[in-house]
């Protein structure tokens, strides 16, 4: 799990281009549900140290988050292949977020 917020985000083709299974954060370190919700997201990824985490520091302005569509924080977008298989937003149980992990890694 990655612990911290990267201030400078990737492109949005960059993401597009990512092969296999990445959980894309958007959220930011002062926010209180984004603080909530990290034990849970590190619960989740504990068992599945294959998949890529991406935290992104979202904010006004930033593209990586508007090409996304996000509005509040936390906002999990789970990918494969670069593609957006499943979204939780301000996600408050790890058994969902689990789950979502699951369906996008084709566990389930």
């Amino acid at each position: 799990m990655n612990n911290t917020y990267a201030a400078s985000e990737p492109k949005r083709a960059e993401i597009d281009f990512l092969r296999g299974v990445t959980l894309l954060e958007f959220g930011a370190s002062w926010c209180g549900y984004c603080r909530a919700a990290q034990p849970l997201i590190a619960s989740a990824l504990s068992e599945r140290p294959a998949i890529r985490h991406i935290k992104v520091e979202d904010g006004k302005g930033r593209p990586l988050g508007r090409s996304f569509r996000v509005t509040l924080w936390p906002t999990l977008i789970f990918l494969k292949d670069g593609k957006e298989i499943a979204r939780l937003v301000r996600p408050a149980d790890a058994a969902v977020i689990s789950e979502a992990l699951d369906r996008v890694s084709g566990t389930v």
